[in-house]
């Protein structure tokens, strides 16, 4: 099992940066993928955000946030960040980072970090 914990959010005014970080515990050789994902106020769903393959080092980024947010990082044993730029009240939302290991059926969650974009 791994256990994953997100920090870095906060409130920032549009057109500002975060960097969110997400640190992985556990069995972080089992890890071959790790995303980004958020909810927002009401929405009742999780949107995806961003996700990067270690072993191929591919990356694939949400077409909201696509040219605005990166995620970067190496492996499970490393922090996985997300930098987002030039953000927007619609990113407002709470950010999970989630974990696919070998022979998972599911992904594992953390516990979420809260960004919160004023106009």
């Amino acid at each position: 099992q791994v256990q994953l914990v997100e920090s870095g959010g906060g409130l920032v005014q549009a057109g500002g940066s975060l960097r969110l970080s997400c640190v992985v515990s556990g069995r972080t050789e089992t890890v071959y993928s790790m995303a980004w994902f958020r909810q927002a106020p009401g929405s009742g769903r999780d949107q995806f955000v961003a996700r990067r393959w270690f072993e191929s080092g591919e990356t694939t980024i949400g077409d909201a946030v696509k040219g605005r947010f990166t995620i970067s990082g190496d492996s499970a044993k490393d922090p996985m960040y997300l930098q987002m730029d030039r953000l927007e009240p619609e990113d407002t939302a709470v950010y999970y980072c989630t974990a696919n290991v070998y022979g998972g059926q599911s992904a594992y969650w953390g516990q979420g970090t809260q960004v919160t974009v004023s106009s």
